[in-house]
């Protein structure tokens, strides 16, 4: 039987004193979603942009097809790369599967059309308040999408943090993309499932706190800058 009092004290003292293993595995993790944060942000939030201002056919379809590809699952994400980046994939030839690549590739398709599709509907409602006065002033879409990214840029950053927070929690995709290979691509999340059934609870714990301590901290970070933008009353 697991001494946990004694696993909760053991994983304190690895935080504490900044084990090296622990701190590279959330060095690795960090790095690994932000880079897929970074690169999915640049594409879902022009893209949310272009869909709310935009008018075309099928714009409906594509709305719904984008809501619905918020909650692939993180395994068929996972699997689609896996196909994609094999010895035997088209992307083969790129030789990044098993490395923290294949992982960012897997996060940033997991996380795009969360970030595009929330974004999509905080620009959207700002583009309703200021459709009239933009055309009014001969504004082209293309200047009415970059004008409202800018405008709405911190009230963006909790969209942003949403995708990072999905990314940083995934642990199906990257275990099938990455392997979990140590000191390579483990990350926090896979860490964390391969110690306990190892029965390794302290340093499964210790991670497990870093990623609640991450998390509460990127979304303080995105309360604040959106604080620091309210309107005072």
């Amino acid at each position: 039987m697991t001494d946990i009092p004694a696993a909760f004290l053991t994983a304190l003292r690895l935080i504490v004193t900044l084990d090296p293993q622990l701190a590279g595995i959330v060095g690795r993790s960090l790095y690994v979603s932000l880079s897929a944060v970074v690169i999915a942000g640049a594409i879902g939030l022009p893209l949310g942009a272009a869909i709310a201002v935009y008018r075309f056919p099928g714009r409906r379809a594509a709305i719904v097809l984008l809501n619905g590809l918020m909650a692939l699952p993180a395994v068929f994400i996972g699997l689609t790369v896996y196909l994609l980046v094999s010895r035997a994939g088209p992307l083969g030839f790129l030789g990044i599967l098993f490395t923290p690549a294949a992982m960012i590739l897997a996060q940033c398709l997991l996380i795009t059309p969360i970030i595009a599709a929330l974004s999509h509907q905080v620009l959207r409602a700002l583009y309703e308040s200021y459709r009239e006065q933009l055309c009014s002033l001969g504004a082209r879409p293309r200047q009415i999408v970059w004008t409202l990214l800018w405008d709405a840029r911190f009230g963006l950053t909790t969209v942003v943090m949403a995708g990072f927070g999905r990314a940083v929690a995934e642990v199906g995709a990257a275990i099938i993309v990455g392997g979990n290979i140590d000191r390579v691509t483990r990350v926090m999340t896979t860490t964390i499932a391969l110690e306990t059934s190892k029965g390794n609870l302290s340093l499964a714990l210790a991670l497990g706190v870093v990623l609640v301590l991450v998390a509460v901290g990127v979304n303080a970070l995105a309360a604040l800058l959106s604080g620091a933008t309210a309107p005072r009353g």
